[in-house]
């Protein structure tokens, strides 16, 4: 897990563009109608990951800045409330975690995809966003928690690991070759 302020800033660049980029690909497959087929998701064609590739190019931006802003630190303090901390199993404890930081990004960011495609872009009037709003967000919040939960997360901790963690890998391999057993 990140230890230094850079370390920190790479893992929340690297979770919030996979966070982007499996939403925009499921909400791009909806725009496009692949939902609406006879075989739903399954008819999707490679089309749908170059659109999403361009709106998550931006929409990680704005995922990474309210993550920063609010995202996860209200997702600690909600996780806190729900378990014991950091004293609770680390597995318990960053599950819980998650969940509670996917609760609080998932219908800000659906606010943000709401004002952007909708009102700004497609020209829906404003007096509409709370519809548009609680739409975008019953839409995306399955979505957000399960490709939080079994995608983006697992993915940003392994590519994670890779990065940071290999010196700390091979002191281990090390210390375990220079062991000398006696018979």
């Amino acid at each position: 897990m990140p230890k230094t302020k850079f370390q920190k800033i790479i893992f929340g660049v690297i979770m919030s563009y996979t966070m982007a980029y499996g939403m925009e690909i499921y909400n791009v497959a909806i725009k496009i109608g692949y939902n609406l087929n006879i075989g739903g998701f399954s008819t999707m064609t490679n089309k749908v990951f170059l659109g999403a590739l361009k709106e998550a190019s931006y929409m990680g931006i704005f995922v990474f800045i309210f993550s920063n802003l609010w995202g996860n630190r209200l997702g600690a303090q909600m996780a806190e409330k729900r378990i014991a901390g950091e004293k609770s199993n680390p597995y318990t404890y960053r599950l819980m975690r998650q969940s509670c930081t996917v609760a609080v990004m998932c219908p800000t960011m659906s606010m943000v995809a709401s004002i952007l495609f909708n009102i700004i872009l497609a020209g829906a009037p404003w007096s509409q966003l709370p519809a548009i709003w609680t739409g975008t967000l019953f839409k995306n919040f399955p979505m957000a928690f399960l490709w939080n939960m079994f995608a983006a997360a697992p993915f940003t901790h392994w590519l994670f690991k890779i990065l940071f963690e290999k010196g700390t890998a091979n002191e281990k391999s090390r210390t375990v070759s220079s062991v000398t057993i006696k018979e």
